[in-house]
């Protein structure tokens, strides 16, 4: 429980909650609470200055629901049509984008109508998949760390869900809009049936021209949905709130499996203030970019391959055991990503901090990899 209690989002609960007594045990090798934190992709500066003002003043509205505070859940939704373009009625709210994910599994898959996933890709829906006894359709990233999108297609004939998570979580890569919309027509000719979901919770942080977000594509597509999350740039991941967009029916077909008031107050007045604030996201991307290219560049002088990452973190091929590298790093006080199969053996997930966490980070990675080397074969740049 008090793994639970200390995590700061799904990514922290999934990851530390699950690791249990193997975790409690590295307690003492490391102060967890004291320890730079590179390993559930927060923002580490959190919510904005006009984001957190706006926490305060929701204080006073604690008392009520998100029907009734202000601004309410009802508010929230209208500036995310307003920013889409979109009616209000195509969209439905989540605790995150992670009750977003399980919910659509709930509502559109079951034993006999499978899920579509990659591999690795974030976990939420294979687990829910897989607690269900719902079979998942792993298709195995390519050689670049990109989703195999002509893989998926093929694997989804009579599926209930395919998802796509894009920028990938955890290879950090990205694919084109004209790769995303060809995708999804060939599913839909394929499969008309089939649901396809689009995570974007790294939309934000991507600086690849060729990308665009898909929710244009839900316009004139029944069975696509489009998820995003206020965790990353907007730096509310222990906030929890996120939000789906489709066509009606579709939508209220998930939001007949997520909790009520699943916006809380703070939250809800946090997210309005937050992407009102243009400034905010200017300044975030700047941040991210600038300690990205730092960490980038100290990988691939050392000697080891990254993707190109259009996220806020990043894959890197270290060619040994992803687990001996966490757990060295943990000994000198940085944590990083969990295992991610079956790429345990040679890759690590690394989050982005503050330019001056990496350059913390990177006396100790360097003391870890132990100098420049020959990365070999795998996933390069």
């Amino acid at each position: 429980m008090a793994l639970q209690l200390a995590a700061r989002g799904h990514e922290a609960w999934s990851a530390e909650l699950q690791a249990g007594a193997a975790g409690a045990r590295r307690q003492s090798a490391a102060d967890r609470s004291l320890a730079l934190r590179l390993n559930s992709n927060e923002n580490p500066l959190g919510p904005s200055p006009a984001a957190r003002a706006a926490i305060e003043q929701a204080f006073a509205h604690a008392g009520r629901y998100p029907m009734n505070a202000a601004p309410s859940a009802d508010d929230f939704r209208a500036l995310v049509a307003r920013e889409h373009r979109i009616d209000v009625s195509a969209i439905a709210l989540g605790a995150g984008s992670g009750e977003i994910l399980e919910s659509a599994v709930l509502a559109f898959t079951s034993p006999a109508r499978a899920l579509v996933s990659a591999l690795p890709t974030f976990e939420a829906p294979a687990r829910t998949a897989k607690q269900r006894g719902v079979p998942v359709r792993d298709v195995l990233v390519d050689a670049a760390g990109k989703l195999d999108l002509d893989g998926m297609v093929a694997a989804a004939a009579g599926a209930g869900l395919v998802f796509i998570c894009n920028p990938n979580n955890p290879t950090a890569t990205v694919h084109s809009a004209g790769a995303i919309s060809d995708a999804v027509a060939r599913i839909r000719r394929a499969s008309p049936d089939t649901v396809i979901l689009i995570d974007e919770a790294y939309h934000d942080y991507v600086i690849d021209s060729s990308y665009a977000s898909a929710i244009p594509l839900v316009r004139g597509n029944a069975n696509v949905l489009v998820s995003r999350t206020l965790s990353k740039l907007h730096g509310m991941a222990g906030l929890r709130l996120g939000y789906v967009i489709g066509q009606p029916d579709t939508v209220g077909r998930l939001a007949a499996w997520t909790m009520p008031f699943n916006g809380n107050v703070l939250a809800l007045a946090a997210a309005c203030a937050s992407l009102k604030d243009a400034q905010q996201i200017v300044r975030e991307r700047r941040r991210n970019i600038e300690a990205l290219k730092f960490a980038t560049d100290l990988f691939r002088g050392m000697g080891f391959a990254t993707t190109e990452s259009q996220a806020n973190f990043m894959w890197v091929d270290l060619q040994r055991s992803a687990k001996d590298f966490r757990d060295a790093c943990e000994q000198q006080g940085v944590l990083v990503g969990r295992l991610f199969a079956p790429f345990d053996k040679t890759h690590c997930r690394i989050s982005i901090g503050t330019i001056d966490e990496m350059r913390r980070a990177a006396g100790v990675f360097r003391s870890v990899l132990g100098g420049i080397r020959d990365p070999g074969p795998g996933i390069r740049n």
